[in-house]
């Protein structure tokens, strides 16, 4: 069972925890939490705008407890939902890109996701890779053989740390394409990173031909009424490092050598969560949710 701290018990958003700890017995709690919101989703909003058999599973014995932390606060409940509708976001716009033919996924800080596991393009010839720190990998994988969960032939584990390694070359090494389309599926991580290896990522999926990326991020907190920041600061917690406007975040890519992809829109948490119907309040929240972040 993974201990999630005082953090979980008194309503803390444990993805955004302080003291973030990689090792070889524990994973990440961006990672745990992540994985925590989208089970807690299955079971209190029956998977309504994300459905994820396998969320609850990858968690273990564990889940019971580590979704009552991530369910205590009704404050939460927005939390869960913005998870789940950037999680189904990506998965869309995965699809549509296998519909045009792109055959190479890669998910980009991968956690304890479950889409590899859950493919339903592996018939059409989809590999995903999962992109993550050698530690959470190693726990993901001993967790799935505990759970008897088995790594599909598609799925690869690409070791690789954002901040120290050679994203191209780690993808190289573990059979990826870079002459091939690819979608690219970055959730989580980019709050984390510093604005170096933001850039290096983004260049690298501008250097792959006919790529797409989905990925989420913060805004400074002068983006935001002020009436609103007092409670972006308590859910960004001590320890949230990046944030960027749109237009920077954008802009990165076209500084390298190869242009980015043909478009770029940033989309804002108000208005990703109600683009699915769903019976949760019974209609879209009437206002908009204090809550930091865009896709």
């Amino acid at each position: 069972m993974i201990d999630l701290g005082a953090s979980a018990a008194t309503g803390t958003h444990v993805f955004q925890a302080q003291g973030d700890f990689m090792n070889e017995r524990q994973p990440s709690r961006t990672a745990l939490g992540a994985a925590g919101y989208r089970a807690a989703h299955q079971q209190l909003e029956g998977g309504k705008v994300f459905s994820d058999p396998l969320a609850r599973t990858i968690l273990g014995d564990g889940a019971d407890a580590i979704i009552a932390g991530l369910s205590a606060d009704p404050a939460q409940q927005r939390t869960r939902i913005f998870m789940a509708a950037r999680s189904r976001f990506a998965e869309d716009s995965l699809g549509a890109a296998v519909s045009r033919g792109v055959r190479q996924a890669v998910v980009l800080g991968a956690g304890f996701d479950t889409f590899a596991l859950r493919n339903p393009y592996s018939d059409l010839g989809l590999r995903v890779f999962e992109v993550d720190h050698a530690a959470t990998q190693a726990w993901k994988r001993r967790r799935l053989s505990e759970v008897g969960l088995a790594i599909p032939a598609s799925l690869t584990f690409a070791a690789i740390d954002f901040e120290t390694d050679d994203l191209g070359r780690g993808l190289r090494d573990a059979g990826f394409d870079p002459d091939r389309p690819a979608f690219f599926i970055w959730l989580g991580v980019v709050p984390y990173l510093g604005r170096a290896a933001i850039a290096a990522t983004l260049r690298y999926i501008a250097s792959v031909p006919k790529s797409e990326v989905v990925f989420d991020y913060s805004e400074p907190l002068e983006n935001y009424p002020p009436e609103w920041r007092a409670a972006i600061v308590e859910a960004r917690g001590p320890s949230r490092p990046q944030s960027a406007n749109p237009g920077s975040v954008i802009s990165i890519p076209t500084r390298s050598r190869r242009s980015f992809v043909g478009t770029a829109s940033g989309i804002s948490k108000t208005s990703v969560c109600p683009r699915w119907p769903y019976a949760i309040w019974g209609r879209p929240p009437a206002a908009p949710t204090p809550v930091p972040g865009r896709i």
